[in-house]
């Protein structure tokens, strides 16, 4: 599997250990210099020393040959700019992360499936860990095709039940998010505009269900 991650960042340094460890081909592009250069020398991968959100440098990268992308920047404009340049060569997987949750929400406006907030990450992990909860992540319980996804729902289907919206075959909704309040698929109330909806679904059926949920001005 061949992955590109933008910028040698504390996770994006970490992921590439993590993923060469297991044979995985990884790229990484880091716009320090001498930080470029010394992991050229020690990691067991192709280093370029560039701006991740310049398609020259991306495609410098084979982009189009990419399995997956992850945008893991300082910056959450530039993580969600290379997110969109990578949707433009369709590359299978993208992964946005961003600091702020106003990003967050952003690029999930923007139809981004794999957004990761590392401090809420971090946060909800020691809250429970205080808290003596041992918690399952949805993305270890995946297999095969299967995915969860998130969509923030448009003004087209403000006012409807989710059992009145029809999805693809093998998928469902599990339920949504209205700000901090989560409510189950079976004691959802009608959907308001930007409302997240969470729902499992094969990969296949993914571009699908974004056409359904999201308004069409927000691609």
């Amino acid at each position: 599997m061949r992955v590109i991650i933008v910028e040698a960042s504390a996770l994006g340094l970490d992921l590439a250990l993590m993923l060469i460890k297991r044979g995985y081909e990884v790229i990484l592009i880091e716009k320090d210099k001498n930080l470029a250069e010394s992991l050229s020398e020690k990691l067991d991968c192709t280093v370029i020393n560039a701006e991740g959100t310049n398609p020259e440098i991306l495609e410098k990268a084979e982009i189009q040959k990419a399995d997956a992308i992850v945008a893991c920047s300082s910056h959450d404009q530039d993580n969600i700019i290379t997110g969109l340049i990578a949707r433009g060569y369709n590359v299978p997987e993208i992964i946005v992360t961003t600091e702020h949750m106003e990003f967050m929400h952003v690029a999930k406006k923007l139809g981004f499936h794999h957004v990761v907030n590392p401090p809420q990450t971090a946060s909800l992990s020691i809250y429970y860990a205080l808290r003596g909860i041992d918690t399952i992540e949805l993305s270890t319980m995946m297999k095969g095709n299967v995915r969860f996804i998130s969509i923030i729902a448009g003004e087209r289907h403000k006012g409807k039940k989710l059992s009145e919206i029809k999805l693809p075959k093998n998928s469902d909704f599990i339920g949504f998010y209205r700000g901090d309040d989560f409510y189950l698929f079976s004691e959802a109330p009608p959907l308001a505009y930007d409302d997240e909806l969470l729902i499992v679904t094969r990969a296949e059926h993914i571009s699908e269900i974004d056409d359904i949920i999201r308004d069409k001005i927000t691609e």
